[in-house]
């Protein structure tokens, strides 16, 4: 393999461990036997196997711009490039979402930087959004951060499809990467308050969050287990260009089928989707491999080659242009 290849195409060993069979079978016992690949918004995205992505279908939106007060490691921000931007928009969330609907429009992500507690700054646009989601007929996915009891009452009254959160498991990575004064029990907390609200959660565990390294995302599947969530979202840390997070290693082929795998076991009537971040290259063919061998339900931006990968298993393929589990 070149010495060329940039960061988020690393170098890999070799995939020696076989995922057990076992995970099929469970797929097969809780699911119809199809897999969703999701393309939302976000980037444009085509295959040889898939050519009708759209970018206006699913939009995501950002309260705060690209500011962010976090800074966290593995971001700087950068995923908040290629979001809306309300803050210099002419006009309210619900105006944004109204033009975007008029448009063709059919769901949004509302994101944004966070303060210095964890929080995006939602609280003020839940009006907005009660009145776009029963006037427009959005669905309606949000990056609340660590929503507090307030956020979550109005989230609930928004009828939200979805509510996407990172959880961490390990003190180093919440100290160290997110640079807040948080701890794995203030996740956990979160995750209690969702359930108790009602709200559909989905939270994201990402592999090897400390520099490459994995270290508290066996703690993360923990906490999710107790409070069952609408939907739980594997992603691999990717090395973005420009920030802090120049890593040598991530987590290996093995490490990450092996969690793939139990994370199956462990909640087997979740829906469980390979998200959207995750090394490019040759190696995110085999990662996306492993997560159909793994009995995963779905695919963000597939590589080339999984529709049919996904028919030799057995399993019927279809796309949405959209988040992860979002289904219209």
């Amino acid at each position: 393999m070149s010495n060329a290849l940039p960061l988020y195409a690393p170098q890999f060993a070799p995939q020696t461990i076989t995922i057990n069979p076992i995970c099929q079978e469970i797929r097969k016992e809780n699911f119809a036997d199809k897999v969703t690949f999701y393309a939302p918004g976000l980037k444009q995205y085509s295959t040889g196997e898939y050519k009708d992505h759209s970018v206006t279908e699913f939009v995501s939106i950002s309260v705060t711009g690209e500011n962010c007060a976090l800074d966290c490691e593995h971001c700087k921000s950068k995923s908040l490039h290629g979001m809306l931007d309300l803050m210099n928009f002419n006009g309210s969330m619900y105006d944004m979402c109204d033009r975007l609907a008029e448009k063709g429009t059919k769901g949004v992500l509302i994101s944004g930087g966070s303060d210095i507690h964890g929080q995006v700054p939602l609280l003020k646009h839940i009006p907005d959004l009660i009145r776009a989601r029963k006037d427009l007929g959005l669905a309606i996915r949000v990056h609340p951060g660590l929503p507090d009891e307030e956020t979550c009452a109005g989230l609930a009254e928004v009828d939200v499809d979805g509510v996407m959160l990172d959880i961490i498991g390990d003190q180093e990575t919440i100290t160290e990467i997110y640079h807040l004064d948080k701890t794995p029990q203030d996740y956990e907390d979160v995750l209690e308050r969702l359930h108790r609200y009602k709200l559909p959660a989905i939270p994201h565990i990402i592999l090897g969050h400390y520099y490459g390294k994995m270290l508290g995302e066996w703690a993360a599947l923990e906490m999710i287990k107790k409070y069952p969530p609408k939907t739980m979202v594997l992603v691999i840390l990717m090395p973005l260009q420009g920030t802090g997070m120049v890593v040598e290693k991530l987590p290996s082929l093995d490490e990450i089928g092996s969690f793939f795998e139990l994370s199956r076991k462990s909640l087997p009537q979740t829906p469980i989707i390979l998200g959207c971040a995750r090394p490019m290259g040759p190696m995110k063919l085999e990662i996306d491999k492993m997560a159909l061998d793994a009995g995963l339900n779905g695919l963000a931006y597939p590589a080339d080659g999984m529709v049919e990968y996904a028919r030799e298993q057995g399993v019927d393929p279809n796309f949405i242009n959209a988040c992860c589990g979002v289904n219209w």
